[in-house]
């Protein structure tokens, strides 16, 4: 039974959903760092939120971890590259808490625009200073979204209720989805300079760090109001400081900061700044809701293998992962063939599809070939940590689909080139389930892929197969299984030998040692 840890305070239905699935789940929040280096080696999953850290101490720690799984949008507290090394999935829930932020930032640009949390505290201060706070309208306003995904698109949807005009700088938002949403897609440049409002929707990352800077302050119009409920960091926060003192900005939302908890920051004690103390998830709706799939992504992958809102894997879905997984045991036994039988180093590998699996989610599979073909070069990989590992060593990975008829109703097709030489391997699955290896640097052969086999490439005469019975007989290893192919009579031969028991070195070496053999190895699946 997959075991799971949460270590953040979440919902208690995270908890029923892990057990009601089959999982096993301790519930600790509030734990330090030593104390969950301590015992994160026991657990297959860790449930979070964004009080954990996952640095790359921890995951040294955490020998058995398969999966973290972030209730809510943002991962920087999670180090993906160290998890990815480790083969650990990062997944996240992007839209459990979407609706719930979209709402958090239309409420701060209603504060900021009529002021109200100072009108507010003047109220029940008893000053009555109706003329101190003077607001301006929502409609017919220009609203610029940096960020059009699931957040700013509600944030858009609901805009456009209030009749305001929608602007939007995402580089990844087409002409078609910016039509559907129905905004207007512009460069950053022209954004900052017709938009009335600004609300902030992007990840923290290094592209969008300080993104909003005096730079990018200066080029606004006067009098133009911020609302920021993504990530802190993405505002220079001194910069927008002297942008309010200016009157160059007129106002600012704020629901986080460049350092949480925020204690103390320059923008603290202004009545031209409103701040919560991020509280854009912060409803009963959103919490139940990314606790429920949370726990139900990370059941599903450790129970199934299905793959949902990962961040370091391709997704696969539920109904997907039992009709993939013969295809990927395929593909990972062709990778790991060719890794076994390859002396010397890769440069290249292609993954070809042909027939029916050209019809599936092919993605996974590559990354479970690819994951086979450097097992033998690195105990620690597995399909999350391949591409990384084959990217490191200046492996060129390459996929192809045919959709051309074949001789199998399914094929793939793995090509290895390397410093010496380019080797290819085929396979297929009779039965719907079972793999076989039919083709070896093109000469057909059918063999099942077995715990102890030999492989052996030697020249097509007479006196070979004579020669290694003789030889197996003398040492007492019996043959479960004989399969051979040849290019054409008298040209090059293989031969794919299954074998009861683990070959000795000693008797390795004799094999090797026999006339016409040009190449024997041991594979092992």
């Amino acid at each position: 039974m997959p075991k799971v840890l949460i270590s953040d305070k979440i919902s208690n239905r995270a908890v029923e959903v892990f057990k009601e699935r089959g999982v096993e789940v301790d519930y600790k929040p509030g734990l330090s760092p030593d104390e969950l280096k301590a015992i994160i080696g026991g657990y297959d999953g860790l449930a979070i939120r964004s009080a954990t850290k996952v640095t790359p101490d921890v995951l040294e720690h955490a020998e058995n971890l398969k999966v973290v799984g972030r209730a809510g949008i943002g991962v920087d507290n999670v180090d993906q590259a160290a998890a990815t090394a480790k083969g650990v999935v990062v997944m996240n829930t992007p839209f459990g808490n979407s609706i719930t932020t979209a709402e958090h930032a239309i409420s701060m640009m209603m504060a900021c625009a009529r002021q109200i949390p100072a009108a507010n505290a003047s109220t029940h201060a008893g000053k009555w200073e109706k003329s101190k706070f003077m607001g301006v309208e929502l409609y017919g306003k220009v609203l610029g979204l940096l960020g059009a995904g699931n957040i700013g698109s509600i944030v858009a949807d609901r805009a456009q209720g209030l009749k305001m005009r929608v602007i939007a700088f995402d580089p990844f938002l087409s002409p078609e989805r910016a039509e559907e949403m129905g905004v207007e897609r512009v460069d950053l440049e022209t954004l900052l300079a017709r938009a009335d409002f600004i609300t902030v929707h992007t990840p923290l990352t290094e592209q969008t760090r300080n993104l909003l800077n005096a730079e990018a302050f200066a080029k606004m119009k006067t009098g133009v109001r911020i609302v920021n409920c993504a990530r802190g960091g993405i505002i220079d926060e001194e910069a927008l400081r002297d942008a309010l003192d200016a009157g160059k900005v007129a106002g600012a939302a704020l629901d986080v900061f460049a350092v949480e908890p925020a204690k103390e920051n320059v923008l603290f004690g202004r009545e031209d700044v409103v701040a919560t103390p991020h509280l854009g998830a912060s409803t009963e709706e959103a919490q139940e809701n990314v606790a429920i799939q949370v726990a139900e992504q990370m059941a599903d992958y450790l129970l199934t293998g299905a793959v949902t809102n990962a961040l370091n894997m391709p997704s696969v879905s539920a109904e997907d992962a039992p009709r993939l997984k013969p295809y990927m045991k395929l593909a990972e036994q062709l990778g790991s063939f060719a890794g076994q039988v390859t002396e010397t180093g890769i440069r290249r590998a292609v993954i070809e599809f042909e027939g029916h699996v050209a019809t599936l989610n092919t993605k996974p599979l590559v990354q479970a070939a690819i994951a086979g073909l450097l097992k033998p070069f690195s105990d620690a990989v597995n399909m999350v940590s391949a591409p990384v590992i084959a990217r490191e060593r200046g492996i060129e990975i390459s996929e192809v689909k045919h959709d051309r008829p074949g001789d199998y109703q399914t094929l793939i097709k793995l090509t290895v080139e390397s410093e010496r030489f380019t080797r290819s391997v085929s396979g297929t699955l009779f039965g719907g389930d079972k793999p076989r290896i039919v083709d070896i640097k093109g000469i057909q052969v059918e063999a099942p892929f077995s715990n102890s086999m030999l492989y052996i490439t030697n020249q097509d005469k007479p006196g070979l197969i004579g020669a290694l019975g003789t030889l197996f007989s003398t040492h007492g290893v019996n043959i479960a299984s004989f399969h051979l192919g040849r290019t054409e009579a008298g040209g090059d031969a293989i031969a794919l030998v299954e074998l009861d028991s683990d070959l000795s070195d000693a008797v390795l070496a004799e094999i090797r040692a026999l006339p016409l053999v040009t190449q024997a190895k041991r594979v092992n699946f």
